[in-house]
């Protein structure tokens, strides 16, 4: 079940780009604290220790500032445009009783006897939507597949969950299947001088990405 870690912060009183950026030179991470209609603080803490809970997926920390300890959920994290550096982080209070909806990593378990005889497994799934109480988040969800053939797939209703956890997604959904594998696809015939423009050759599709919208820098 849930970890929890004590995430110590200071007062932020500076605020702005330049500022933020100058907290991570000191190897501080800017943050914010809010929820249950109180307060919003706005706090710096050491970004070594928070992105070290961050990787071993708590959700869950006992936050102090202003002289008191409460739990709040990591609700969210920005990182860097590596992904590897976190700039900044949001808190949401949260206390005992209160239910919410989180993102729990699936984990697959056992060798699906599909494989041997030639499928793919496929886990279109990997991040499965529940509801469960605010200090009791799952580390994950357990999905066993040593029992599925070619064909063969686990439903999100099909997975077992832990007392006073229900899915928030669609009970039909796949979570894991053993596909046969796709047969090469023959070598198109060589094509006949004058056909195409006979049958009117198709002219491909061009997608256009679209380009991110650029990040504001954080104030």
């Amino acid at each position: 079940m849930a970890e929890f870690v004590l995430v110590k912060t200071q007062p932020r009183n500076d605020f702005g780009s330049a500022n933020a950026r100058r907290f991570r030179k000191q190897g501080l991470l800017p943050g914010v604290i809010y929820g249950h209609k109180e307060e919003i603080i706005r706090v710096v803490l050491s970004r070594e220790e928070l992105e070290r809970a961050a990787r071993r997926g708590v959700h869950i920390v006992d936050i102090e500032y202003n002289g008191k300890t409460e739990k709040a959920r990591l609700r969210e994290l920005q990182w860097d445009h590596l992904g590897k550096e976190l700039v900044h982080v949001d808190f949401m209070r949260v206390s005992k009783g209160e239910r919410i909806v989180i993102g729990i990593r699936v984990e697959l378990r056992g060798i699906a006897p599909g494989i041997g005889e030639g499928g793919v497994l496929d886990q279109p799934i990997h991040l499965l939507q529940v509801e469960c109480p605010a200090l009791e988040i799952p580390d994950h969800i357990r999905v066993t597949v040593d029992k599925l053939k070619i064909g063969d797939a686990i439903h999100v209703k099909d997975v077992a969950l832990p007392p006073n956890v229900t899915a928030k997604m669609d009970p039909e959904a796949v979570v894991v299947i053993v596909k046969a594998k796709q047969e090469e696809v023959a070598a198109p015939a060589a094509a006949v001088p004058g056909e195409a423009a006979a049958e009117g050759a198709a002219e491909p599709e061009v997608i256009k990405k679209e380009k991110p919208a650029k990040e504001e820098d954080e104030e």
